[in-house]
């Protein structure tokens, strides 16, 4: 068959997304406070928004009742202007001339409380390895060019405290010999706190090991030469080795279980970020009630000043209405895409409210089986969107706080017929190994037996796999001695 060119005119159908329908699906998965930057930087950047006041909470019946709003339309005109009566629902012009008349909103009257700044605010700054590991060198009388050499060496340790950088990577960095390097390597693993600045965990352990003026003790020999041993629990082996009783090596033992293989851990400048929950649901007298978190989010409206001079044609050219007309545009399509994010997250939680309604009454041992596919038919929407949705958020309860994908796992048959959740499954284990003997752990299938107990029947394969995903050390590694 020959090759040749043509020209081919072609009818095809597919799905094209609309900036409009781009934004609406960035915004879906935004998480809360990444869409408060995003919001914020909106606000700068369109002179149509404008933060507003904080309004009354609307309930879910108003929540729902708005999707049979009819969307906004441009209007038919023939200069191309926008009719603002479209915009009518957004407009806070009646609330500004209530609360203007005293001047209330120009800042000319205080509401009599003085803001206080945060305790937080007075909090010392917390010292870092780096930090401290160079105020012990300025204080220490080595030379000039060794102290040059423990500087770079102390700029290449990681978060752990540990040196990976080789000694030919810290001569190019400093420009010295292999000597010099090792001096000033000597000189840092000499500073607070032991072990720092080892290249491995043996290391580590051995310089903690010298700080505790240990040198040549059974501690000393266990750490140099039986950590496999160690790491494995088989202390009966390491007896035997040296000619001792099991009693003599847990003693020892038990100091190594002290020390410390992260030393750097307790310097660490890395502050706890703690998680900011997107939606609440709180038990009430009535039942459970849906509050979606909007604390630190601005709430948006449009600017009446800006509207009322798009109206006024002669004062603007052709290019200034044409500028304005395209961001009243999308400072629209921003409110109805963000206030179209909160209904699908409300109606999310809704339906995971419902099919997790024993959960919420009694906890994580009632946690049903449930999947995407399950959600999206019942609140009538595409499994993707219920993805997004889901993504990257978080609900709180009076069970703690759990990311949206929690109440979604897999269904495991349970001895009297009925689907378990796999995640209920996951947690009873985690329960059965805190409570186990640890002079003698069970092993998987013993674990497996005690599940049958409270119906639960699966493999002790399934056992095992459950226990590594939970991160649980097998059997001989959770053993302890007395």
């Amino acid at each position: 068959m020959a090759l040749e060119n043509r020209l081919d005119l072609r009818l095809s159908q597919k799905l094209v997304l609309t900036p409009q329908l781009q934004q609406a699906i960035k915004l879906l998965q935004l998480p809360q406070l990444e869409l408060a930057s995003v919001l914020n930087q909106e606000l700068a950047e369109n002179p149509f928004l404008e933060e507003v006041a904080e309004e009354p909470e609307m309930t879910a019946e108003a929540a729902i009742s708005h999707e049979d709003e009819p969307p906004y339309t441009d209007a038919d005109n023939d200069d191309g202007e926008l009719s603002v009566e479209n915009l009518t629902k957004f407009s806070v012009d009646d609330y500004f001339e209530e609360r203007s008349s005293d001047g209330r909103d120009l800042g000319y009257f205080s509401s009599g409380l003085e803001e206080r700044p945060s305790y937080e605010l007075f909090y010392s700054q917390k010292p870092d390895m780096y930090s401290h590991l160079l105020w012990q060198l300025r204080l220490c009388s080595a030379d000039d060019d060794i102290r040059r050499t423990a500087e770079v060496i102390i700029g290449n340790l990681d978060e752990d405290g540990y040196l990976r950088a080789t000694d030919e990577e810290l001569m190019k960095l400093s420009g010295t010999s292999v000597e010099s390097i090792q001096r000033a390597v000597a000189l840092v693993q000499g500073f607070d706190p032991p072990g720092i600045a080892a290249h491995d965990l043996k290391e580590c352990l051995l310089l903690q090991v010298k700080a505790l003026m240990l040198g040549g003790s059974l501690v000393e020999k266990i750490v140099a030469n039986n950590l496999d041993d160690l790491q494995k629990h088989k202390y009966s082996q390491i007896a035997r080795a040296y000619g001792l009783s099991t009693e003599e090596v847990m003693y020892a033992v038990r100091i190594i279980e002290d020390l410390d293989p992260r030393p750097a851990t307790s310097l660490s400048s890395g502050e706890t970020s703690y998680v900011a929950p997107d939606v609440s649901i709180v038990r009430t007298d009535d039942g459970y009630q849906i509050v979606l978190n909007d604390e630190g989010m601005p709430r948006l409206g449009l600017n009446s000043t800006y509207r009322q001079l798009l109206q006024k044609k002669e004062n603007l050219t052709r290019e200034e209405r044409s500028f304005m007309r395209e961001k009243l545009r999308l400072a629209v399509e921003l409110i109805k895409s963000l206030d179209q994010r909160n209904r699908t997250i409300y109606k999310v939680s809704e339906s995971i409210l419902k099919f997790q309604q024993d959960f919420f009454d009694r906890g994580r041992e009632c946690l049903k089986p449930l999947n995407l596919k399950d959600v999206a038919q019942d609140i009538n929407m595409h499994e993707s969107t219920i993805s997004r949705v889901t993504s990257n958020k978080f609900l709180s309860c009076e069970h703690g706080v759990f990311s949206f994908r929690f109440f979604f796992s897999s269904a495991l048959q349970s001895g009297n017929g009925e689907d378990v959740s796999s995640t209920s499954v996951k947690d009873l284990i985690k329960r059965i190994v805190a409570a186990e003997n640890p002079v003698k752990p069970m092993s998987d299938k013993l674990i497996a037996d005690k599940l049958g107990e409270h119906s639960i029947k699966i493999a002790r394969r399934t056992v095992a796999k459950y226990r590594e995903e939970l991160k649980i050390p097998p059997q001989n590694m959770r053993k302890r001695y007395d």
